[in-house]
């Protein structure tokens, strides 16, 4: 989920104490060349056969990162019928309840929580958001071209959608997502998005981890006085930014090269930064602030990652021993894979053999047998022939006497109803001219001696037959 990776930047923000110590030469080489031999891989094998993968996602959008992903890692994806996410992002249920899980508890709003001034602050530099997107939109490398500004207002209105309504860390993460870098690629999907789509269309089986429940909770059981203290700090940040009094250690497009072609652990990933202290660094913090931006550090990295990596991992872990006749590709954020007590850590405690995979390294051959959505085995109509019971009942049915129905069609063909007759009818006992039906039941002023005659009729019909049929 796109959030908890901007609650990750907003802990690494707020510490202040890391810094970007990866050359550039690494950086450049994304730009300079895509040869397979100096990409990054992301893909680890669970050994097993049929074979399980792991691969490691950045939720920025895929047309960033694609070229960059390593044959293999592709191939892995295209082979393996079972692919699981986090969440599952194809399905609508999902999305709603994830958008719901942002809201506040109905008449409730975010004025009602947070300090007057801060939503001052929080209104103004929403404003300002919207007067830049216009300029954000028309740069000349955008792909937006010079009208932007209708879409640029109706950009807005998405990403800043009933935020008055929302939690406030989630405005807070809203805050942190309204850059520049961000506005320019949304409507892209992110990479996660990205294989979710293709796994629909290849009609693999797609799954999920996790629930949207266990994603929200941890976000939303902060107490208040810590969520407030968050969303100062990221409002605070992001003046000082429009100042020129602040700059951000690395950006979006920073950890994207990374992830492509450098380190990404000396940034975001790594042991050091899991254990480092938050606001250590800054001496302009009063120690109360400092506390409290310590416990909301130590609160996010335990819940969003160590706590997710243990669930996680113990789900994986049943899938692979409830089915092990399946092949699996599980694809999810890359930090879950790295540091300590990582899932490569934890599945391996539970006895499988994990083996990172190369860029240029050759994948085990297996040949993915068809997905259920594409081999679906309707059930066959059983002939006679096969087993010797299942013959000897077929021979038992073809040789039952069926009953005989000759004498009841005889009966229901010799009483059966002619048409309608739309013929003009004289009546016997006077000489009025009336439009009827003789057989029909809707039939009115039917003379008695017309009827009794056709009554006779019949039962002497009935009787010559019934007699023949004996």
């Amino acid at each position: 989920m796109a959030e908890l990776f901007h609650v990750i930047l907003w802990v690494i923000i707020l510490s202040g104490s890391i810094e970007v110590t990866t050359s550039r030469v690494a950086l450049e080489k994304c730009q300079d060349s895509t040869s397979q031999t100096e990409l990054n891989s992301f893909l680890w094998l669970i050994k097993r056969s049929p074979p399980a993968y792991f691969f490691g996602t950045i939720h920025v959008p895929y047309t960033r990162v694609w070229d960059y992903i390593p044959i293999n890692s592709k191939e892995a994806f295209t082979n393996s019928q079972n692919v699981y996410f986090e969440l599952d992002l194809t399905n609508e249920s999902t999305m709603r309840a994830l958008v719901k899980c942002q809201l506040l508890p109905t008449g409730k709003l975010l004025k009602h929580i947070i300090p007057r001034r801060m939503y001052k602050r929080l209104k103004s530099h929403l404003k300002y958001i919207r007067r830049k997107i216009p300029s954000w939109l028309h740069r000349k490398d955008s792909r937006y071209g010079t009208h932007g500004t209708p879409y640029a207002d109706r950009l807005y209105e998405l990403l800043t959608k009933d935020w008055e309504r929302k939690r406030p860390i989630w405005v807070m993460l809203m805050v942190n997502s309204l850059t520049e870098s961000d506005i320019r690629n949304r409507g892209i999907p992110v990479l996660d998005q990205y294989l979710a789509i293709q796994a629909s269309r290849g009609s693999k089986l797609i799954g999920a981890v996790e629930n949207v429940e266990e994603q929200c909770s941890p976000l939303n059981t902060l107490n208040v006085s810590q969520v407030i203290f968050a969303l100062n700090q990221s409002l605070h940040f992001q003046e000082r930014l429009r100042r020129g009094k602040a700059h951000l250690t690395y950006t979006t497009d920073d950890l994207i090269n990374h992830y492509n072609c450098g380190d990404l652990k000396t940034i975001l990933f790594s042991t050091q930064s899991t254990q480092v202290s938050p606001l250590t660094a800054n001496s302009t913090r009063e120690e109360s602030q400092r506390r409290k931006a310590q416990n909301i550090d130590s609160y996010f990295r335990n819940e969003l990652i160590y706590q997710r990596n243990v669930r996680m991992a113990r789900r994986v872990v049943e899938l692979l021993r409830d089915n092990p006749e399946k092949d699996f590709f599980f694809a999810f954020g890359a930090g879950h894979f790295l540091g300590n007590h990582s899932i490569i850590d934890l599945i391996k405690k539970e006895g499988y053999g994990i083996e990172y995979v190369k860029s240029t390294q050759n994948l085990p051959s297996y040949k993915a047998k068809k997905s259920i959505l594409t081999n679906k085995e309707f059930p066959k109509k059983r002939g006679c022939r096969g087993r010797r019971k299942r013959k000897k009942k077929c021979e038992s049915l073809r040789n039952k006497k069926r009953p005989d129905y000759s004498r009841v069609r005889l009966l229901q063909k010799a009483t059966r109803r002619p048409y309608p007759s739309n013929r003009p009818v004289t009546s016997v006992l006077n000489n009025d001219v009336y439009q009827r039906n003789m057989w029909s039941r809707n039939a009115v002023s039917r003379p008695e001696i017309w009827t009794m005659s056709s009554t006779l009729m019949r039962l002497v019909l009935l009787n010559v037959l019934y007699g023949v049929i004996r």
